[in-house]
């Protein structure tokens, strides 16, 4: 049995209609976690991810998003708006989670958990956590979910 305290399995999070899902659900996916912000200039990359996770979507991949704040106040939505937002721009079907604090004193646990690998330094920061729940790489914003070093990483897991 692994030990959830080294593994993003142990955190409990609320999808944006506020339903409550436990990252033990996720147990054997590989995830790419990413802070999304609607008003970023880097919001097309959702559009990427859905597309990334629909040619994944028979290797038990997903995508898991939260809206954040934290960034240039580029997240003016709320709750459902956002997940409108998403769906209706981009095409947007993986889980979007309630909008969170993912820096600083006041940041969700999972994202203090998230920062002792690497802390977010803008919207779209990508995490890559492998089968065990394991941060195993992350991505700066500007690298787009497309590309052929986030792809290649997903691969080797799946």
């Amino acid at each position: 049995m692994s030990d959830t305290s080294k593994s993003i399995h142990q955190f409990k999070v609320k999808l944006i209609d506020g339903v409550e899902t436990n990252f033990l659900s996720y147990k054997n996916k590989v995830l790419l976690v990413v802070n999304i912000a609607t008003g970023c200039g880097f919001a097309p990359q959702l559009k990427e991810l859905q597309q990334l996770k629909e040619e994944l979507n028979d290797n038990d991949f997903e995508v898991l998003a939260f809206p954040s704040n934290d960034f240039g106040r580029q997240e003016p939505l709320d709750g459902e708006a956002i997940a409108a937002f998403c769906q209706l721009n981009h095409g947007v079907k993986f889980p979007i989670f309630q909008k969170i604090m993912v820096r600083g004193a006041a940041a969700h646990p999972l994202y203090k958990f998230l920062s002792e690998v690497s802390t977010p330094r803008w919207n779209f920061h990508k995490y890559l956590i492998n089968r065990d729940g394991e941060v195993v790489d992350y991505f700066y914003p500007f690298t787009t979910p497309l590309s052929s070093k986030v792809k290649k990483k997903i691969l080797k897991l799946i």
